[in-house]
This record gives C-alpha cells, structure tokens and sequence, in this order.
C-alpha cells in the first residue's frame, strides 16, 4: 500500500512543486519592485482564493463522483459527468471573475488597502482574472484525470507551465530585450501565458481519449445534479472559507503596516510551498479512496488513512523545523527591504513546524469529501478557520504586534490538526468497524 501511495502521490508532489515553486519565484521578483507593488499583490492574494476555492470544489466533486463511478464500472456515466463538469464549471467560474472585478473596490477597501495602492491593484487584478479563469479551466483538466487514476500527466504539465512562468516573469515584469517593462502587471500575463499553454496541451490530450461525451448530458444531469451539488456545495463552502479567513487575517495584518502585509503575503507563499507534499496528497489520495468507497472496501481506507496521517505528521515536522533553522538567512533572501525581511523573520520560525497539523488538517478534510462526509468536511474547515486559527491570530495581534500574530498562526495550526485528526478518526473507526 505504501508503495501505490507513492506511485500516485510523486507525480503530483514534483508537479505541485513547481507549481507553487512559480508563485513563489513570481512573489521574489515582485519584491524587487518595492514594497508597495508586493503589498498590492498581497492584498491580492486572499481574493484569488475564492476563484481557487470553487474550482477546488467542482474539482473535489469531479473526482468523488467520476471515481466513484468507476468502481462500479459504470465508464459511460463517468464520461458524461466530465462534459457536464468543464461546461458547467467554466460558466460558473466567468460569472465569477465577472463579479469579482465588479466588487474589487469594496472588497479591497475592506481589507485595508490603502488609496495609495489602488492604481496598483487595479492594473495587476484585471489581466489576473483573466488568467484566474485560464488556470480553473487547467484544474478542472486536471481533475478529470485524477479521477482516471493518471496522475503522471498533470504533474508534468504542471512543471511545463511553471517552467514558462518562470521564464516570461522576469521578462514582462523589468521588461527584458524586446519585451515591455510592465512592472507588476508583467506577473499576471506571465501566468496567463504559461496557463494558456498548459490548457492546449491537456485539451489535445483530452480529445485523444474518450473521457468526455455530450450523448445523453441533459438526461445526466437531471439524475446527477443532487448528488454532484451535494457534493460540490459543502466542498466548496469548505474551499472558500480559507480565501474568507485569509482576508480577515490580512485586514489584521494591515493594522501593522504595508511591510508586514508584504512579509505575510511571502509567508503565506512559502506555507503552500512548504505543504507541497500535502497538497500533492490531497489530490492524489481522494480518487484512490473513491473507488475503495464505491466498493465498499473500508479496511483499505482505514489503512490507508492512517499511513497518509504518519506521512504528513513525520515529513511537515521535519520540513518546517529545518525552514525555521534558515529563517535568517531565507528572509533575508527573499524580501529585500529589511522592514519586510525582519517581519517574515519573526513569522517563519512560528508558522513552518506548525504545518505538521495543519496538514494533517488538510488531508482529513479533502479525505471526508471523498468518503461521502462533506457535511464533516465542512465543519472541521469551519473549526479549523474560525475556531481555532483567526481568534489566535487576532488576539496575538492586539496583544504582542506582529510577534502576536506568528505566534497565534502556529497555535491555531496545532490546535486545529488535534481537532481535524480526533473527529475524522472516531468516525473512521465507526465505519470500520461497522463493515
């Protein structure tokens, strides 16, 4: 069992990786610009999450449903339920970023911005939720073969693509040979070009195989659309109350200062970098545990749970105990103001060990979907968020600053994971026993 899990988990862990090793690169050459370009992408950041949440949701869905499908052999109703999700989800998520340009003054006003960034945040918003609805488009691509059990494929066009970023960025942002100097808006096209690529790559690959089919997606839908939205709802719900916390904790933030919004902003990239095997995990895992659930195989799960815990447990520990040993010489490197760089020092040794649980947090939640418990999922989400993480982070803030702050991020990590394993674990044990 071990070895299947890492068969099906590295593919996606090296594609992730490099995805996310892009938005991190993408952050460092930003923060060349200044501090006020980083902050405005900062303040960025957590309203991207919501167009991440609902594609991670229809996502989540995507691969419970066609999986499950597939351990019941039923291929042909799995193949409609792949059109009706790329129609259905590439609608949906356009009328998303529609609404969110319309709203994107309030919404940044909220948060703290000040009038002083809003030329800034208007310039980089509009190309990036172009490219926001590019790569949902890319993810859902992905999610479909996730659900066949190819896991190889998405993992190297994600390195792909990451590879084309990395090279456009620095092109379009200071402007290099014959390319315009389009300061922090460079990012956002940088992305939109690799995401551009990447999507025609899964779209040759997908029109290859006999995945998708429009012969009876009406008639599918009426049977399906209870249990995909039974799915999909609380999945999403549980996907967007990360982008909700994120903007609450960055109004925190703000009260600060425009460096420590920066410096939080390059913590939060390094979070997802560091919980890259996570991630990779929460992708890879859930079809897997579909088709045992389709099944009926509760023994596997059970097994195969608790081996995924021990993982995420040992690696996250011994990753963020290392990251927070280099913090000196890591913040140092990646902002260049040292108000900004004294700030990610503080956050980095308190935020990185805490992962451990965080991820433990994770892997419990995108498990539940995949094992029928959205309701659960969505809980512990809540709890984890509202519970446990935003009042740590909000009292740390009135009571020590930014010291406050860090040290509340890693109390509600920990506290969250303790709370995410026992519930998830006392259901499990029922449903085991129970078979």
């Amino acid at each position: 069992m071990g070895a299947q899990l890492w068969q099906t988990t590295w593919p996606m862990a090296i594609g992730v990786m490099s995805l996310l090793g892009f938005n991190l690169v993408d952050s460092l050459f930003v923060a060349h610009l200044g501090t006020a370009p980083l902050a405005a992408q900062s303040f960025t950041m957590p309203v991207s999450f919501i167009v991440i949440g609902i594609q991670v949701g229809i996502g989540i869905a995507t691969a419970a449903l066609i999986s499950r499908a597939l351990g019941r052999d039923e291929k042909a109703r799995a193949h409609r339920l792949g059109s009706l999700v790329m129609i259905g989800g590439g609608v949906t998520l356009a009328l998303v970023m529609m609404l969110l340009w319309w709203l994107r003054r309030p919404i940044f006003s909220a948060m703290g911005a000040q009038d002083s960034l809003s030329g800034l945040i208007d310039a980089y918003w509009a190309p990036w939720l172009v490219t926001s609805w590019i790569g949902a488009m890319l993810y859902l691509g992905y999610s479909l073969f996730r659900a066949h059990g190819y896991t190889r494929f998405p993992g190297l066009v994600m390195v792909i693509t990451s590879l084309i970023n990395v090279v456009m960025d620095p092109l379009l942002i200071f402007g290099m040979g014959p390319f315009p100097d389009l300061g922090l808006p460079g990012a956002a096209w940088a992305t939109m070009i690799s995401f551009t690529a990447g999507l025609m790559i899964v779209g040759v690959a997908l029109s290859r195989r006999d995945w998708l089919t429009l012969a009876g997606i009406k008639e599918e839908w009426r049977v399906s659309w209870r249990e995909f939205t039974g799915i999909a709802g609380p999945a999403m719900i549980t996907q967007l109350m990360p982008p909700l916390a994120a903007l609450l904790a960055t109004s925190i933030v703000a009260t600060q200062g425009n460096a420590a919004v920066a410096a939080w902003g390059l913590a939060n990239r390094m979070e997802n970098f560091a919980l890259l095997a996570v991630l990779a995990l929460t992708m890879s895992l859930p079809p897997w545990l579909g088709r045992c659930f389709g099944a009926g195989r509760w023994n596997e799960i059970h097994d195969l749970m608790i081996l995924s815990f021990k993982v995420v447990l040992v690696w996250q520990l011994v990753v963020g105990v290392v990251m927070a040993g280099a913090s000196p010489w890591l913040s140092h490197w990646m902002a260049a103001d040292d108000e900004v760089s004294h700030a990610l020092s503080i956050l980095i040794p308190f935020m990185l060990p805490s992962y451990a649980l965080l991820g433990l947090c994770m892997v419990v939640v995108s498990s539940s979907n995949a094992l029928g418990w959205p309701r659960r999922a969505m809980i512990i989400a809540f709890a984890r968020l509202f519970v446990c993480y935003l009042p740590c982070v909000a009292i740390g803030a009135w009571v020590a600053g930014i010291w406050g702050i860090a040290a509340g991020a890693g109390i509600g990590n920990v506290l969250a994971g303790l709370l995410a394993g026992s519930m998830f674990y006392r259901g499990l044990k029922q449903k085991h026993a129970a078979s």
